[in-house]
């Protein structure tokens, strides 16, 4: 579908009267229209998702598990066995009771075969669920792992209702039942889908009365959109794009420090990146501090060495990676390239800064005698269509704890593995650092990994990002704090 049918959507909205009771936020339709209300699904509808289901465990202020479904949970010494103690009197949106059932179903489908999540390399760990009673779970796992809360804490986990989606672990369950703050009115993933507020949501009276999540698959459209008034908000904002809305009354303009990150991913099975020395030449052929002030603007991230570890993680590895032109020029020429080599980078505008990073790469690798040759490919349908299929191509994603995104990223048998990365002692360092209890040795194991990958892994990762949104200055209640998990249930919106 083209761009400017998107385009010309949004601007219909202009006519259509809103109350001050309904919250519009855009979605990218990253999956051009196969978008799935299953939390797990490859191709999770987001926006809809975050807002209709809970999790067990969600991020606090701190970053670290705060309570949600679940009030309180212990481990045995081990780290081998954690008990949940689930939150009484909860509800979904088709009047059942949420028991300790429905966590057991919830948690062990998601290492389904059939529906082949890429919630399942992280929560593969798991080997069963014990229900004690029904607000009491216990999760055995296969291994000791001394930070299991953190990856319940995942944004795709989320409690389904058992019962709704037939019991069946290995059927994707799109009903949309669940004790989230706003329930399923209308789902229409290629225009309008609205959501409506949850009367009996155990977090309390959400603070509108609808959502409307409406499909704009360009980035330029959703500013236009929102300079128009025709949402109320966008997530993310490039450096061009923020002085569009900065000392504007009518907006507010919001900075939070965040573990998002874009960069350009390098499929290490396919020439002429299956070499480490090809794809170590391209990554130090980069002033990465320089990238960030054209891409970002001064300010707007902190420099990183191509892990996705983020400044802000307690298992973050101080790493030097200076631009080395020469030694790039060296590692070309051992791998049989002393003449340079072209390569083609598929890009989209996918997140802020997407197409201005694979043209300062382009750029600046030019120096080393790497020729970088531009794709452009449309931004709706780009995630189905191009990433993980192309040799080289844009990518982006949003915070994750250490052990999370090392697992879930570059664990060899990981769904969303998007380098191909394969390599049996990494795995085995990952399973080592979960296991460690002490944590300054499994600091130091984490550590290692963000280092190998460096060294040897397919991720061009140059920078991670501060999140600049903005939104209706009539909206109240935005968390400055939160990142990609913004509680919209505690937005309210003045007439």
């Amino acid at each position: 579908m083209k761009k400017s049918l998107f385009l010309s959507a949004a601007i219909a909205l202009a006519s259509t009267a809103v109350s001050a009771e309904t919250l519009r936020i855009p979605h990218e339709l990253g999956f051009g229209g196969s978008e799935s209300l299953d939390p797990i699904s490859p191709q999770r509808f987001y926006e809809a998702i975050q807002n209709m289901y809970s999790r067990l465990v969600r991020q606090g202020d701190d970053g670290r598990p705060s309570p949600d479904l679940a009030l309180s949970w212990e481990a045995t010494p081990d780290a081998k066995e954690w008990t949940f103690n689930l939150r009484p009197g909860v509800t979904f949106h088709n009047g059942s009771a949420f028991t300790a059932e429905d966590v057991a179903f919830s948690l062990m489908r998601t290492q389904s075969e059939a529906i082949d999540s890429p919630t399942k390399g992280v929560m593969a760990i798991i080997d069963r669920v014990e229900v004690i009673d029904d607000m009491t779970v216990k999760v055995v796992l296969k291994q000791a792992h001394a930070d299991f809360p953190l990856l319940v804490m995942d944004y795709r986990i989320k409690m389904l209702d058992a019962e709704t989606c037939g019991g069946d672990l290995d059927a994707i369950c799109d009903t949309g039942v669940g004790t989230g703050p706003y329930k399923l009115a209308e789902l229409d993933v290629l225009g309008t889908t609205t959501l409506d507020r949850f009367d009996d949501y155990y977090g309390g009276l959400p603070g509108v009365e609808k959502l409307e999540l409406i499909a704009i698959a360009d980035q330029a459209a959703r500013v236009a959109a929102l300079q128009a008034g025709q949402i109320d908000f966008i997530y993310a904002l490039s450096a061009e794009q923020k002085p569009l809305f900065e000392n504007n009354p009518n907006f507010t303009v919001q900075e939070v420090a965040t573990g998002r990150w874009v960069g350009m991913i390098m499929n290490t099975t396919m020439a002429p990146f299956d070499d480490p020395r090809v794809r170590k030449a391209i990554r130090i052929s980069v002033d990465r501090d320089a990238l960030g002030k054209l891409v970002y603007g001064p300010g707007g991230y902190v420099t990183n060495c191509d892990h996705p570890v983020w400044s802000g993680d307690q298992y973050r590895a101080d790493i030097d990676c200076p631009r080395d032109i020469d030694q790039a020029k060296a590692l070309l020429a051992e791998a049989g390239y002393p003449d340079g080599l072209t390569v083609e980078l598929f890009v989209s505008d996918i997140s802020e800064g997407a197409i201005r990073m694979a043209e300062v790469l382009q750029n600046q690798a030019a120096d080393a005698g790497i020729t970088i040759e531009l794709v452009q490919a449309p931004s709706d349908g780009f995630w189905g269509d191009v990433w993980m299929k192309e040799a080289f191509f844009a990518t982006g994603w949003s915070q994750r704890p250490a052990d999370q995104v090392l697992n879930e990223a570059f664990r060899s048998t990981a769904a969303w593995n998007e380098s191909a990365w394969n390599d049996p002692a990494f795995d085995a360092g990952l399973d080592a650092a979960r296991q460690e209890l002490d944590f300054a040795k499994r600091k130091e194991l984490y550590g290692d990994l963000q280092r190998t990958l460096f060294e040897e892994g397919g991720s061009f990762i140059p920078v991670h990002l501060k999140t600049v949104r903005a939104f209706s200055s009539k909206l109240s209640g935005v968390d400055p704090v939160e990142d990609f998990s913004i509680r919209y249930e505690n937005v309210t919106k003045a007439e």
